[in-house]
């Protein structure tokens, strides 16, 4: 089997299906995420291990061969003839190598194109702060982020610099200078690269993904020197995000970070993607503004009431998960049982649709 040209038709199938993600594993066949759900391609034959081995090494140079295994992990992004490109995690389990490939697309889309709440505009027009996009794996946060950034970049005047691993969405350069580093080729580390990224005059950060107290602390360092920081977090809403934040720290610096924290933070999004009823899917939001009665509970660690403060600020722009799942049934873009799974309060969703 010629594996370049193999996965070449894999990687064509999957722009072509509009595809987010294709799966490689053995005893597998080959497999595409379609709106969420995931689609064996049952036309393809089962992977064996050396059908799996030979796809994963056709996506790798040889010196990213050599780090894959001794690592057994690896992340990258790839570049299909200049027609698509992949973030890509190549792995083992069982002994056998196995990848996962999602598909970015070339466009980056605007927050209307991506049927976001109108208010996120506001978020694009800040000075500084800190804006973090939340939610589970493949819920669309780097897309969101990319569509806010990208509005800065054909809006303003800024230089915006990006700290990823790997990058994602390649932006044009339009109004603002738009520096993009990736680790490994850029940076050698990721909190190497975040150490020095203030030293190279930034306007707008964004950071991929915040893995740890460094980079956090970083972050709100970075936004309380007068630097605009967008991030995201693998939290399933507002205030888990800011208990995790905070609880990432030993107790000793606990009541520093909810300082800053409190200080610093401008808004949180927390973002679900739910299967429409004519296919595809549409983003249901949580959106929280730190007002000062939201800064007030940080800074006291009461964040069980930030659910009702959400709920009793909607002039804001603010509105809880439930709340907008509900929205998506009564224009029946989604349905009942859909909007009751990616809920986290199902019984309030109810009482909600019944009133």
């Amino acid at each position: 089997m010629e594996y370049a040209q193999k996965l070449k038709d894999l990687l064509l199938l999957c722009a072509r299906q509009d595809a987010s993600d294709l799966h490689i594993a053995v005893g597998r066949h080959p497999t595409l995420r379609i709106d969420g759900a995931l689609v064996p391609l049952t036309s393809e034959p089962i992977l064996v291990p050396r059908d799996a081995e030979g796809l994963v090494f056709a996506l790798l140079t040889e010196e990213q061969q050599k780090r894959f295994v001794e690592e057994r992990e690896l992340d990258l992004s790839y570049t299909f003839e200049d027609k698509a490109r992949f973030r890509v995690n190549v792995y083992y389990q069982r002994g056998f190598m196995a990848a996962a490939l999602r598909l970015i697309p070339a466009h980056i889309r605007t927050i209307e194109e991506l049927r976001l709440p109108p208010v996120l505009h506001d978020l694009t027009k800040l000075s500084q702060g800190f804006v973090l996009v939340v939610g589970p794996a493949g819920h669309g946060k780097s897309t969101t982020l990319a569509a806010l950034v990208d509005e800065i970049n054909h809006t303003r005047t800024e230089h915006i610099v990006t700290i990823e691993d790997p990058i994602e969405y390649a932006f044009v350069q339009d109004k603002s200078i738009v520096s993009q580093r990736e680790v490994e080729s850029d940076t050698c580390t990721f909190i190497k690269g975040l150490k020095s990224v203030l030293r190279q005059d930034p306007d707008v950060l964004m950071i991929g993904e915040m893995r740890d107290p460094e980079s956090i602390s970083t972050a709100l360092t970075a936004s309380e020197t007068g630097h605009l920081v967008f991030s995201t977090l693998h939290t399933n809403s507002a205030s888990q995000t800011i208990d995790r934040i905070i609880d990432s720290f030993p107790s000793g610096q606990q009541g520093q970070v909810s300082s800053q924290l409190a200080a610093t933070l401008v808004a949180i999004v927390s973002e679900r993607l739910v299967p429409r009823i004519d296919g595809g899917r549409i983003p249901a939001c949580e959106i929280l503004f730190a007002n000062p009665a939201v800064r007030n509970l940080i800074r006291e660690r009461k964040t069980y009431q930030i659910d009702l403060i959400i709920e009793t600020n909607v002039q804001e722009g603010m509105i809880t998960l439930n709340r907008s799942l509900a929205d998506l049934v009564v224009r029946r873009e989604i349905s009942m049982e859909a909007a009751q799974l990616y809920s986290t309060n199902p019984s309030e969703l109810r009482i909600i649709l019944e009133r």
